[in-house]
């Protein structure tokens, strides 16, 4: 059985030879990996077997991004940007903080409709987005577009980028036309990049990943009654277009988002992508009994506490306690909360990856 047989009899509820597996690293985390074993990353996905394989994705060829003297850049979205290396127990990881949200001061609507730094779909060449997806689909891989941390289908994340967090979280409640505003101009361009995306993928393509964070530690970022008047529409909107190409819906959040599982759900999400188990109300048993006939689930590997820190015994128990709570009867994907990062000792990634070959094969013990 490869990789995609195996995972879409798991995202249609069903239980195939093993759990699949997914794979997160970050920069630094695969730098660390290429220093202490000589192995390329796409060699270490392949050694253990990992299903899921996601696109470099359309080139940038827009205009050019403009960099400050302090080292600081813009971003697509006219977000400026500052680097951030950060030493980490093992290695050290580079963050692009936001500087200038050059919405922040606006209080009119002529200032959304008239800002200048909308981006446009025309900005990215498409034309290697097909090949990039036989590449994986010849090696019976699970063809997966994400895009970059900058640039993810997504709603709410790019307008606290524009706006600032604060300051669009308070739009919702206080300012509900330029919350509203924005998040139109940030779904229209989501919704022709994805467009673009999928025609240039002619049918080679099998996921489309979000990645939104709706949640904190301890819940929501937004009231459910929230979420749906402003992000449902376009949550949905994004799912049913990659339906109408045969591409099945993967979407990341952070945090405690318990309560907007079913909402999720109603907007047709096939995979829901993290269950950090720091974070309230995201108890994976729980959450496999009330919604593991309507959804897929991946993820819940801790990054925050057991894989950085944990010996490997503790990894091991973890992969094995979270197969049993998730894998029955399919829908589960094996994977970690977010990416491993540098912290992350090489001994522990390898652990993971030894539990899942020993606990993942079905029938998995409950």
């Amino acid at each position: 059985m490869d990789s995609r047989e195996r995972t879409f009899l798991a995202l249609d509820h069903q239980e195939p030879d093993r759990v699949p597996l997914d794979l997160w690293m970050s920069n630094g985390f695969r730098n660390k990996l290429r220093a202490e074993t000589e192995m390329l990353p796409e060699a270490f996905l392949d050694e253990n077997d990992v299903d899921l394989r996601y696109l470099p994705g359309p080139r940038y060829i827009g205009p050019p991004l403009r960099r400050y003297e302090d080292g600081s850049e813009e971003d697509i979205w006219g977000v400026r940007r500052t680097p951030s290396l950060v030493p980490v127990p093992g290695g050290e990881e580079l963050y692009m903080e936001v500087a200038v949200s050059p919405l922040a001061e606006a209080t009119r609507m002529e200032d959304i409709t008239a800002y200048p730094g909308w981006p446009s779909p025309d900005w990215f060449e498409y034309t290697e987005i097909a090949e990039q997806c036989r590449q994986f689909r010849d090696q019976g891989r699970v063809a997966v577009f994400m895009g970059d941390r900058l640039n993810r289908v997504a709603q709410l994340k790019p307008a606290m980028y524009l706006r600032g967090v604060e300051q669009i979280l308070a739009d919702l409640a206080l300012a509900p036309e330029l919350a509203a505003a924005v998040i139109r101009r940030v779904r229209e361009f989501y919704l022709k990049y994805a467009e673009r995306i999928f025609d240039a993928a002619a049918g080679q393509l099998d996921l489309l990943l979000m990645g939104d964070d709706f949640g904190s530690q301890s819940g929501p970022l937004v009231s459910p009654a929230m979420w749906k008047q402003y992000l449902q529409q376009g949550f949905a909107q994004f799912i049913d277009l990659a339906h109408s190409y045969g591409v099945r819906v993967m979407h990341h959040t952070c945090g405690a988002v318990r309560p907007l599982i079913p909402l999720f759900i109603d907007s047709g999400l096939d995979v829901l992508q993290s269950l950090q188990p720091e974070a309230a109300g995201m108890d994976a048993a729980v959450l496999k009994h009330e919604f593991g006939g309507r959804i897929t689930f991946h993820g819940g590997l801790s990054i925050q506490q057991t894989l950085p820190f944990g010996s490997t015994d503790e990894v091991r128990t973890e992969v094995r306690d979270k197969i049993r709570a998730l894998a029955s009867g399919g829908g589960y994907i094996l994977g970690t909360a977010h990416n491993l990062q540098a912290d992350v000792p090489l001994a522990n990634a390898r652990a993971m990856l030894a539990a899942h070959r020993e606990f993942g094969a079905y029938p998995v013990e409950a």
